[in-house]
């Protein structure tokens, strides 16, 4: 057993986990942040992407462990004060999503895209950047497009 800590969504937790225990089940299991969704098991679908010191990573990869001392994201933590984040509300006005299981996995990763490399984003860039993660029921059509319409708006803040 290890002992924990790291900040989660702006605040300080601590948590006994066993060695072997996964990001993503010490964030759904443990801390009950259930946005974080586990799609298959092989870190191949992106439906666990959370930021990690301000990178996105899938949580299905990491061990608890490794995020002592880590400054995490999860969906849950994106909006401020009652109000979605931009990729969110992009995502709910172009109707980004469908049955909605990879919609968080893909907001983190948009939102990471974003932050690391600026608001003046292609279509092609954006689809490059999604590879690793998986919609079963979009076309990503209107995904690509809330991104571009959030990358605007998230500049526009900056």
């Amino acid at each position: 057993m290890a002992t924990v800590s790291m900040t989660v969504n702006g605040k300080a937790v601590q948590a006994t986990v066993e060695d072997r225990t996964l990001l993503v089940d010490l964030l759904r299991e443990t801390l009950g942040l259930t946005g974080t969704h586990v799609g298959c098991d092989t870190s191949q679908c992106g439906a666990c992407v959370i930021h990690m010191n301000g990178r996105a990573v899938k949580a299905c990869t990491k061990l608890a462990a490794q995020a002592e001392g880590a400054d995490i994201t999860t969906i849950e933590g994106l909006a401020t004060d009652g109000a979605l984040h931009p990729m969110q509300e992009a995502f709910r006005e172009h109707h980004g999503l469908q049955c909605g299981f990879c919609t968080p996995g893909m907001i983190m990763s948009a939102v990471e895209m974003i932050d690391r490399l600026g608001s003046d984003i292609d279509e092609a860039t954006i689809r490059e950047q999604l590879e690793g993660n998986i919609c079963r029921c979009t076309g990503y059509h209107n995904i690509v497009k809330a991104i571009q319409s959030a990358a605007g708006q998230m500049g526009s803040n900056a």
